[in-house]
């Protein structure tokens, strides 16, 4: 990072006004914590890591003491500005959506833009805010896209609590955000944390699909139906397949469910809005799609990046647990002799749950 070049600048003041531009950008709070999480953060991520539950995001264990060390990711790192947005659509109901095994689900935060691009440049814009006021500083912004422990860090802030599910929840407004940091190396004051809130609820560990919530405020992504159907680079593995119902991409389960996304607010952003009618579309329609229609319709989407075969292969399995008709079974069948078994061999499990023998 750069020297700042303010000499003696009011940080709290600062810090004040940081909130307030970061609000006028569209983001729903800001909050500053210091540039490092307590030991027990580190020891936590490594029992995580020593159970396997990362799955096969080897990433995370290459990377992993980076996550809790914000000055060795970005040396220099004096404060960590946390900040949250908004998502829910305004979209069919997901418990409808759900309960019609003809229809695919596809996790909420993906039904628009691709969040990342969208965070990246409104962090950027403040920090830019920021340099206009004071001259240039040293910064880095990240959404989702570094070995960063957003939750973690967010929560450490004032943003949050992380719930037992994992993710940050806040009182008023639930947890149906997606976060985003500017590492700075200004000495900005810090906010204080927030006590957690839920108590004896164990609602998201209950109605989890798939048993991923393991014990509180513990996920094992290998049972995480959004790991499987977009982390995992290959086909889903045939024991969890009859657990995933609808679900395509991404699971919002344990966040619909929450009693403190009753205080969920519906996103404000253009961007997040919903795209081809992706809220209230069956699964055989996405089937059908070719390569050309999947780039063309998921440019710029979240989905894009889990490419055309591991698409087809999740519906495969979408269409193995949808009610049989013979319009499913067509479906099926016509892709029977694609090239890529990740998409084959979840067809033939398809058309075995529908009793037919290939």
């Amino acid at each position: 990072m750069t020297e700042n070049s303010l000499q003696k600048p009011d940080y709290p003041e600062l810090a004040r006004q940081i909130k307030a531009w970061a609000r006028e950008l569209g983001f729903a709070d800001a909050r500053i914590g210091r540039a490092g999480l307590p030991p027990e953060a580190e020891q936590k991520l490594n029992a995580w890591l020593a159970a396997g539950h990362h799955g096969e995001m080897d990433y995370m264990a290459r990377h992993g003491a980076l996550r809790v060390k914000p000055a060795e990711l970005v040396p220099g790192t004096l404060s960590v500005i946390s900040l949250r947005m908004h998502y829910w659509p305004q979209a069919r109901d997901s418990a409808e959506v759900l309960a019609d095994g003809g229809k695919a689900y596809l996790s909420r935060y993906a039904l628009g833009r691709d969040y990342h691009k969208v965070l990246r440049n409104r962090l950027q814009a403040l920090a830019d805010r920021i340099k206009r006021e004071i001259g240039d500083f040293g910064y880095r912004v990240f959404t989702d896209s570094a070995p960063v422990a957003e939750v973690a860090l967010a929560a450490q802030a004032g943003l949050g609590w992380r719930g037992k599910h994992t993710l940050l929840l806040t009182k008023n407004e639930g947890s149906l955000f997606f976060l985003g940091e500017v590492f700075t190396d200004l000495p900005l004051p810090e906010d204080e944390a927030e006590d957690g809130h839920c108590g004896r609820c164990t609602r998201c560990i209950d109605v989890c699909p798939t048993a991923a919530i393991v014990a509180p405020y513990t996920v094992d992504a290998r049972r995480c139906i959004s790991y499987l159907t977009i982390e995992l680079k290959r086909a889903i593995p045939e024991e969890m397949r009859p657990l995933i119902g609808n679900r395509v991409y991404g699971c919002d389960d344990c966040q619909l469910f929450c009693p403190w996304n009753r205080f969920a607010v519906d996103t404000q952003e253009t961007d997040f809005a919903v795209r081809h009618g992706l809220d209230d579309v069956s699964l055989l329609e996405l089937f059908a799609w070719s390569e050309t229609e999947f780039k063309e319709k998921m440019a710029g989407s979240p989905i894009y990046r889990i490419g055309y075969h591991k698409w087809l292969s999740n519906l495969a399995v979408g269409l193995g647990n949808a009610p049989t008709t013979p319009e499913v079974v067509a479906g099926l069948r016509a892709r029977l002799d694609f090239p890529d078994e990740m998409v084959a061999e979840p067809v033939r499990w398809a058309l075995s749950r529908h009793g037919v023998l290939v």
